[in-house]
C-alpha cells in the first residue's frame, strides 16, 4: 500500500492540535481526519476516532503494525513541515490568522 496523496485541511496555531489531515492510498481510499500533535517536545499523529458511550475513544481506522504506522506518521508530518512553510511563505499563513484555523 502506497501512500498517493496527502492533504493538510487545517492549521492550528493553539493548543497541541497543530493540523487536521487527509490521507490517500493507492489512489483508492482516502482517510480523514488524522490529527497532527505537537506534545512532550515532539509531533505524532492521533487516528480518526469516535467517542463510546462509556466516555473512551476507538480509532475508526488504524495502521495494522507499527513499521506502517512509523511510515504513515512520518509522511504526514513531513507533509505537514512542507505545506506549513509553504503557506507562510505565500503569505496564507501568518501567525495563523482567523481564529487560528486555515484550510487549504
Amino acid at each position: 500500500m502506497q501512500i498517493t496523496d496527502i492533504k493538510i485541511r487545517k492549521f492550528f496555531e493553539e493548543g497541541p492540535m497543530k493540523a487536521v489531515v487527509s490521507v490517500t492510498f493507492d489512489d483508492c481510499l482516502a482517510v480523514h481526519d488524522i490529527k497532527v500533535i505537537y506534545a512532550r517536545e515532539r509531533y505524532f499523529i492521533v487516528m480518526p476516532s469516535r467517542k463510546n458511550p462509556d466516555g473512551t475513544y476507538r480509532d475508526i481506522v488504524h495502521p495494522i503494525n507499527a513499521d506502517f504506522r512509523a511510515t504513515l506518521e512520518e509522511a504526514v508530518i513531513d507533509a505537514y513541515h512542507v505545506q506549513l512553510v509553504a503557506a507562510e511563505h505565500d503569505g496564507l499563513v501568518d501567525g495563523i490568522k482567523d481564529e487560528d484555523t486555515y484550510v487549504i
